[in-house]
């Protein structure tokens, strides 16, 4: 990774998931296996990161498509808004720590974000976590962009976007394999275990 320093960036991108905002997927599994009357266990183990999430996050298949054969995987028999409420029941909170991280970058920075998410996530997070949310000057959305990490078209598509040089923009994200993408594409990248990283990283670009 290119050494952080002061004056070093032109911009800062932020992953949201594990990043900005607090998620735990085992609370989907959780309301499933309750309004289906089941074993979380079972319920949490048949769910999977397929194909089909992918097309469902870049926009590819709509949510009745995707909810349809989420429904079969997990084999419960729940309505679509029993579905729904367990889909979005994996946002805990802002990651601790990251609200006043946020304030302070953007005061000397701008802060854009890319994520690989869907529809409902958006229609949740908007509006549940609009403050935190208001730090960034523009958030890139898999599912509207029709891109997903940690392919490279969506680093150039944000990076144009943003009209800096890739090298000046310092991006963050609790992935290995979209820290590499990140890396591979030449943005100057921050591998993210907790707000203490991001926390080290703006000081040493003297933010």
């Amino acid at each position: 990774m290119t050494s952080l320093t002061p004056g070093s960036a032109d911009a800062l991108l932020f992953d949201l998931g594990r990043v900005v905002l607090d998620i735990d997927f085992a609370r989907a599994a959780a309301r499933w296996a309750h309004h289906g009357k089941c074993d979380i266990a079972d319920v949490n183990a048949r769910f999977k990161s397929d194909e089909a999430l992918r097309q469902y996050e870049s926009g590819k298949i709509d949510e009745a498509t995707y909810f349809a054969g989420l429904r079969k995987m997990l084999g419960v028999d729940i309505t679509h808004e029993q579905l729904l409420e367990g889909w979005n029941a994996i946002f805990i909170g802002e990651m601790p720590g990251i609200a006043p991280l946020l304030k302070r970058a953007a005061k000397r920075l701008p802060l854009y974000a890319l994520s690989n998410t869907n529809p409902p996530h958006i229609a949740h997070f908007s509006k549940v976590h609009a403050d935190v949310l208001g730090h960034f000057r523009q958030l890139y959305l898999s599912s509207s962009i029709g891109l997903l990490k940690p392919d490279r078209a969506a680093y150039d598509h944000v990076v144009k976007a943003i009209g800096a040089p890739a090298s000046r923009v310092v991006f963050f994200d609790d992935l290995a394999d979209n820290i590499a993408g990140a890396r591979a594409y030449g943005l100057t990248a921050v591998h993210v275990k907790s707000s203490e990283d991001v926390a080290q990283a703006l000081t040493a670009l003297g933010i």
